[in-house]
């Protein structure tokens, strides 16, 4: 068989297929699988938006998407991929997002308290140290690189996916590598709108997408963006994303400019995957460095992928991601 089908066979057995999809005695059977977890915040409580696919005793994926102020719809390429191999996982949308409630106040914009809410999230659902698998993509990474410094205590696993530990070097390796590739003129026009911050300027996306996002972002044709990723981009919330990661792709200027993370890589001791690729906004060698740093890392690289590799090298992607989930489950990392 094919590497992708032997790691599918080796995760599928762990649920077979009339378990898998048996929802019965699961308390969100009704809405087939969708649940709003009320939430505590400094500002009150407030509901996030959940979705389970699937059942699985002893691997249970919990997603936390980009943005910040994105949404989960872009991971439904998982779907075609995950079902199979026998993964429960779910789909969450963090507050602020559009699934979920939408409180207009800066002063919930702070990652501690997206730690504490995933936190929360974990607990309604029923996650644990025996079963609980963080995959943060994007600032997804920085939360759950977040997560895992706080409470590794009940994580099974951890993904990093495209996201490096440091947004300083983040904002480096653009300047230095990414800025530097771009047609000059047309990343001139973009600084001039950013200076005037005429952000929802329609020639400000014209400029970026084919400019920008369709070189490191996702390498297809902006016409060709699968339905999730449109969708998701769509419903950015910039009321979240701009104050905290800043206008656009090209490096962060926000409530992260200053997060950095690597001297603290060497604390995590759970299982963990980091995830790179050739043409990512993010330094794909910081990636695999981050993965020795780590206790007991394991680095995945895809040569084709962008920052969103999870459409641009798929198969690379799921099928590392896939194994490496069956390797922590079998006790080999």
């Amino acid at each position: 068989m094919k590497p992708l089908l032997l790691v599918l066979c080796a995760l599928a057995c762990t649920s077979p297929k009339s378990a898998y999809f048996d929802a019965g005695g699961r308390a969100d059977l009704l809405s087939g699988g969708v649940r709003k977890i009320e939430i505590s915040t400094p500002k009150g409580k407030f509901r996030v938006w959940t979705k389970r696919v699937g059942n699985n005793p002893r691997i249970k994926l919990l997603t936390l998407h980009g943005g910040p102020g994105a949404t989960h719809e872009y991971f439904e390429a998982f779907d075609s991929y995950l079902p199979a191999a026998g993964v429960e996982y779910y789909y969450y949308d963090q507050l602020g997002s559009a699934y979920s409630d939408q409180p207009d106040d800066p002063s919930l914009l702070v990652i501690a308290r997206f730690v504490e809410e995933v936190e929360q999230v974990r607990r309604a659902l029923g996650l644990t140290r025996d079963d609980f698998y963080l995959l943060g993509h994007s600032w997804g990474g920085i939360l759950a690189l977040e997560y895992a410094l706080a409470h590794q205590q009940d994580l099974k696993g951890l993904v990093i996916s495209n996201m490096m530990a440091s947004i300083p070097a983040y904002n480096e390796y653009a300047k230095k590598v990414l800025l530097p590739q771009m047609d000059q003129r047309v990343l001139a026009e973009v600084l001039a709108l950013e200076a005037r911050k005429a952000y929802d300027d329609p020639r400000y996306e014209e400029l970026l997408l084919p400019g920008f996002y369709v070189h490191h972002i996702l390498r297809m044709p902006a016409e060709s963006w699968p339905d999730p990723v449109l969708r998701s981009f769509a419903h950015l919330n910039k009321k979240v994303y701009i104050p905290m990661q800043g206008p656009s792709e090209m490096g962060a200027s926000g409530i992260l400019e200053k997060w950095d993370r690597t001297a603290d890589l060497k604390r995590i001791a759970v299982p963990t995957l980091t995830v790179g690729a050739r043409y990512d906004t993010m330094d794909p060698k910081h990636m695999e460095w981050m993965a020795g740093q780590v206790q007991r890392g394991r680095h995945l690289y895809c040569p084709q992928g962008s920052h969103l590799a999870i459409y641009d090298d798929q198969k690379t992607y799921m099928e590392g991601l896939l194994r490496f989930l069956a390797d922590v489950d079998a006790g080999k990392l």
